[in-house]
């Protein structure tokens, strides 16, 4: 079967959660091609240089604005011409490429009635913070998930799980939602540790390099010769070392990334003692299927993010700080006293259980 993945080129996450997609498909023999757009295809690209990539209109979304709602209010025009986009995009796609499967990481426009189309999410419930308008704003995202034949939901199916409210509920059965267990990019290993600390960040502009600034302010302050930090910038766009030292009076024990392949940054986490990134979804299911202590910083107004980083500290599970009050000393300090989420069924065979359904059919 010939199945098409497309992935939300919204921070990193969408395109790294479907690195295990593609992989079990693959071990399955399925043929695989992709399709996404800004760092999202580059990554992919990164990923699997040997499958077909095509670029997709792009959202172009940004945080301008502390109020999430406020953000993508202001940016709702441009949200719908992109599904739009990616919609006749796909129809005309369809016309010259057979296809038997497309399965879309939060594209809402990226389905066919001619071809078993999959959204994929772990926001079925989505949480805004303007309580008056949260069923409204379900309705609309019910309404377009059931464009689909099925949503699946990398998350796992029973308690405990990991994305609580955000992926579970009393939802209608026309969603046909399928849990497909937690998903990572990564495995768990044995590697001696080099890091103190390994920063990584993702996410829309302006706050990842609001928060990479952030960081850099922070190094200089906990300076220490015989500690070596990790900075993984999450972004393709060009960094100039040289610049940034000169500027920020940047210490030199720390290595900088764009990027890195899945198995080159699988290693250097594990390499470090403990990790500081973004709550985001992805992210958090990495980190728990590696077992790794981190500190969490929520994207400023991203409201899934606050919830999963809140609700993960109140768990005791993982350390959070927002990204105002971020203290490099204070976290370094306090993170060890959290645990990681032991109690949670990570190995299983769902994923591949629920492929080789979908191949079968």
């Amino acid at each position: 079967m010939k199945i098409l993945v497309a992935p939300l080129n919204w921070g990193l996450g969408h395109a790294t959660r479907c690195i295990p997609i593609v992989e079990a498909l693959r071990r399955q023999r399925a043929e695989v091609i992709l399709a996404a757009d800004g760092a999202a295809y580059d990554l992919l690209k990164l990923e699997f240089p040997d499958l077909e990539i095509h670029t997709l209109p792009a959202y172009n979304i940004r945080y301008p604005f502390r109020s999430m709602l406020l953000s993508m209010a202001v940016q709702m025009p441009k949200i719908l011409r992109g599904a739009i986009n990616e919609h006749f995009w796909l129809k005309k796609f369809l016309k010259n490429t057979p296809i038997d499967v497309v399965i879309s990481d939060n594209r809402y426009g990226f389905f066919s009635r001619h071809v078993h189309s999959i959204f994929m999410t772990h926001q079925v419930n989505i949480l805004i913070p303007c309580p008056i308008l949260q069923p409204f704003v379900n309705v609309v995202n019910h309404f377009f998930i059931k464009k689909f034949d099925a949503c699946w939901v990398p998350d796992v199916a029973v308690e405990p799980n990991l994305a609580g409210i955000l992926s579970h509920g009393n939802f209608s059965k026309k969603l046909n939602i399928k849990y497909l267990g937690i998903l990572s990019r990564f495995k768990k290993q044995v590697f001696e540790k080099k890091y103190k600390a390994a920063f990584v960040l993702s996410g829309p502009e302006p706050q990842r390099s609001i928060l990479e600034k952030k960081i850099r302010q922070e190094l200089n302050i906990v300076k220490n010769e015989n500690d070596t930090y990790l900075l993984i910038r999450g972004t393709s766009k060009p960094f100039d070392l040289d610049q940034v030292r000169n500027l920020d009076n940047m210490m030199d024990n720390l290595e900088i990334h764009d990027m890195l392949t899945s198995p080159v940054l699988n290693q250097k986490i594990l390499e470090s003692d403990v990790v500081i990134c973004r709550s985001g979804y992805s992210s958090i299911m990495d980190l728990v299927c590696l077992q790794k202590a981190a500190i969490l910083i929520p994207t400023p107004g991203q409201t899934e993010q606050e919830y999963l980083a809140t609700e993960l500290m109140r768990r005791n599970q993982f350390f959070s700080q927002t990204q105002d009050t971020f203290d490099l000393s204070k976290a370094m300090t306090t993170y060890s006293g959290f645990k990681n989420f032991t109690d949670l069924a990570i190995e299983n065979k769902t994923l591949e259980e629920i492929i080789s359904e979908l191949l079968k059919n």
